[in-house]
Parts: structure tokens; C-alpha cells; sequence
């Protein structure tokens, strides 16, 4: 039998984020090559964390900065472990190299937090990115992750081309594999069935409050277009300054958490993500392609998943041009119909599970057969790994000495 260790930076919440829906296609895909599979995090569970024990994952509270979790690793001795996100490689990285130094390291990035970081630090200096902005304590943080990783997910084709081209990374380090489709949802209501626009995204996640700013600000050209229209706004964990926008006059409704997105997508007939700055990829326009709702976003938002396909509906760059298109898409059915096929095919040639699922399993075989010559080339890697680099590990101790 082969084992998986994940370590979760929270219980994946695949309700709320797109990074827990990302986390159970991972398992599914390691479940699939007969993986038994434990899943280790130090976070408290919310009310909406997913029982994964019901897909036959077993699961276990640690404690951060703690030295039990060497025996729990030890006893676990696992022959691949995924970092759910380069902090949590930082803390528990090189507890797993000490006492397990045959395993496979992997981390799932979710998205390059450095890119994300100088995006929005440009986007909020009301200027162009320039490539200094890079350049962050995250950004050396997130590159020396990597190079201490033996395989690193990225999930966006510009952030391997970023980190190949630009970055010089080895590409042997490197996997992309983006969000994953299995199957298309069936009868899905027409065009003359649905009705109002929607929104949908985690107000804890920065990028997401700065996209409902955005809607706030165009709303009120559109409303003035489609007296009858209304913006419906989903999110999980909604914050006070996001219930103030709320205005029931204006049509401008702050609902909260989705109980389902699909039944939410279902009833709408327009996503808006007027998305200003981010990373990865967006998982609220992936889901939409999915269960056919056309959607207006923008140059940021799409990027990375239509490739040379055209958007299932509209890419904009500016203000008035968002809102001309989602008035066009609103009350053109031919536009709105050719906009969800697009999605499909979209969905259909670039996100397909079969399209990845057995070169990824492949990668992760040959690496652990041939992980001595692997490492060898990896010589950034193993500076890394030097205990005179090793701040974290020390930094860990002490705070684990200073607790006790």
C-alpha cells in the first residue's frame, strides 16, 4: 500500500473557497492509484470543513511548532507528502526531511502568493506592475519552497511560464495542473428561466472584497439599463464593511455564503467579476464554464484558462465597456447561448481530468523511483536545506522551547 500525508494550512472547505475544491480533486487523483491517504493540520475546524472522513481519509490534529509531529510523521512514514501552501513547507518541510528523508515532497502552491502580493501592491499605488514588486520577502520565501520541494503544482499556465522564463526553475520541478472537470451538469435551465446577475466569492480573500468594490461602483449604470435586474452577491464569511454595501433599493443585494453554488449559478443568468488584481485561477469563472453560465470579467480574471479559445462571454477593459457587455449578454439570448458553449468548450479542451490525471501519477511514480538523481540536480535545493539557511527550523525550536 502507498501513502500520502497532506498538510493542510485549514480543513479544506470546498463550500466556501476554491482552494478546498482544489484540495479534494487532489485527493480523488491519488486516491485513484490505490493512495491511503491522512490528512494533518494544526487549524481549527469551521462549521463548514469537510468530513473527510467520508471519502476515506483519515485525519489528525498537530500542533504547530511542536516536536510530536516527528513521531506522528515517523510513525506515519509516508511516501509522499503534499504541503498544502509554501507557509506550511516552512514549518513542518524540514521536521519531514529529518525523519522521513525518503519522501517525496510536493507543494501545492494554489496560486504564487508572491505574484498575487505585487499585483496588489501596484494595484493599490493606482499603477502599472513593474518587476521589483516581485521582489518581496514572499517572493523569497514562496522561490526557496519550491527549490527545497521535489515537485512544485502550479496551476496556471502563466505562472509556469513566469516561473520557467522569467524565474529560470527548472521545469523538472515543476507540474501544472490546474483545476480539474469530470463531468458537464445536465438540464440546466434556459435563458428565458433565469433572471438577475450574481456574484460569488470569499470575503476573506482580498481580491474578492476589491471585486464587489468594483461591482459597487458599476452597478448603478447597469441598474439604470435593466430597471428589473439585480445583483445578487454570494460569499462565504461575509465581513461588516461588505453588509454596508447592501441596498435592497438599488438591487444590490449582500447574500452570504452559497448553500450550493450550482443551485445558485442555475437560477442567474450572468456572473460579473470585474476581478482587479489576483493570481492562479479564478474558481468562481471555472465553475460557471462548468454549469453553463456565461460570465464578464476582466484581462486578470481570465487569465490562464481560455487559451486561445474565445471567453464564454466577455473579457473587458475598462469600466464602460463592462457594463455595455453585461447589458448585452443580459438581454441578447443568441450572445448568451453562444457564450455558454464556449464555456464547454473551454472546459472540454483544457480542463478535462483525463487531460492531466495520468501524467500527473506518472511525474509522481518516476520521481519516487529515481528521487537520489532527482535531488542531485536540484543543488539550489540542497544549499537550502543547509542548516546555516535553515532560519525556520530554528526559529520553530526555539518557539517550541520557549512554550514549554
Amino acid at each position: 500500500m502507498k501513502d500520502l500525508v497532506i498538510i493542510g494550512a485549514v480543513w479544506p472547505e470546498p463550500t466556501s473557497t476554491a482552494a478546498g475544491s482544489r484540495m479534494l480533486q487532489l485527493i480523488s487523483l491519488f486516491q485513484k492509484q490505490d493512495y491511503e491517504i491522512t490528512f494533518l493540520c494544526s487549524a481549527s475546524k469551521s462549521d463548514f470543513s469537510f468530513d473527510l472522513s467520508q471519502i476515506s481519509v483519515k485525519t489528525k490534529v498537530i500542533q504547530l511548532n511542536d516536536s510530536s509531529f516527528d513521531s506522528e510523521i515517523t510513525a506515519l512514514n509516508p511516501n509522499v507528502v503534499l504541503f498544502d501552501r509554501f507557509m506550511i513547507e516552512e514549518q513542518y518541510g524540514w521536521r519531514v526531511m529529518e525523519n522521513c528523508p525518503n519522501a517525496l515532497r510536493v507543494l501545492d502552491t494554489e496560486d504564487l502568493h508572491f505574484l498575487r502580493k505585487a499585483r496588489e501592491m501596484a494595484f493599490k499605488q493606482n499603477r502599472e506592475l513593474v518587476f521589483e514588486d516581485y521582489i518581496s520577502d514572499v517572493f523569497k520565501r514562496e522561490m526557496a519552497s519550491i527549490y527545497r520541494c521535489d515537485l512544485t503544482l502550479l496551476i496556471s499556465e502563466y505562472e509556469m511560464q513566469l516561473a520557467t522564463e522569467t524565474f529560470k526553475i527548472d521545469a523538472s520541478l515543476l507540474f501544472y495542473l490546474p483545476f480539474l472537470s469530470e463531468e458537464f451538469q445536465t438540464n440546466i435551465p434556459s435563458f428565458e428561466e433565469r433572471n438577475h446577475f450574481v456574484s460569488i466569492g470569499n470575503f476573506l480573500h482580498e481580491p474578492n472584497w476589491q471585486t464587489v468594490l468594483q461591482l459597487k461602483q458599476y452597478w448603478k449604470s447597469i441598474k439604470k439599463q435593466l430597471p428589473e435586474a439585480a445583483l445578487h452577491v454570494y460569499g462565504a464569511y461575509v465581513s461588516e464593511k461588505a453588509k454596508q454595501l447592501h441596498n435592497e433599493k438599488e438591487g444590490f443585494l449582500i447574500i452570504g455564503r452559497a448553500e450550493s453554488v450550482a443551485d445558485v449559478y442555475s437560477k442567474a443568468k450572468v456572473l460579473l467579476a470585474p476581478i482587479p488584481y489576483g493570481a492562479g485561477l479564478k474558481g468562481k469563472l471555472f465553475e460557471a464554464m462548468q454549469l453553463g453560465l456565461p460570465s464578464i470579467t476582466t484581462e486578470m480574471g481570465a487569465e490562464a484558462m481560455n487559451g486561445n479559445l474565445d471567453w464564454n462571454g466577455f473579457i473587458t477593459s475598462n469600466e464602460d465597456d463592462f457594463i455595455e457587455k453585461a447589458v448585452e449578454l443580459y438581454t441578447n439570448k443568441n450572445v448568451w447561448e453562444t457564450a455558454q458553449k464556449k464555456g464547454y468548450e473551454i472546459i472540454e479542451k483544457r480542463f478535462k481530468k483525463e487531460l492531466y490525471e495520468t501524467d500527473f501519477m506518472n511525474k509522481i511514480e518516476n520521481l519516487k523511483e529515481n528521487l537520489n538523481a532527482h535531488r542531485s540536480k536540484n543543488f539550489l535545493g540542497q544549499i537550502l536545506q543547509h542548516q546555516s539557511l535553515q532560519s525556520t527550523k530554528y526559529m520553530s525550536k526555539w518557539i517550541e522551547s520557549k512554550n514549554s
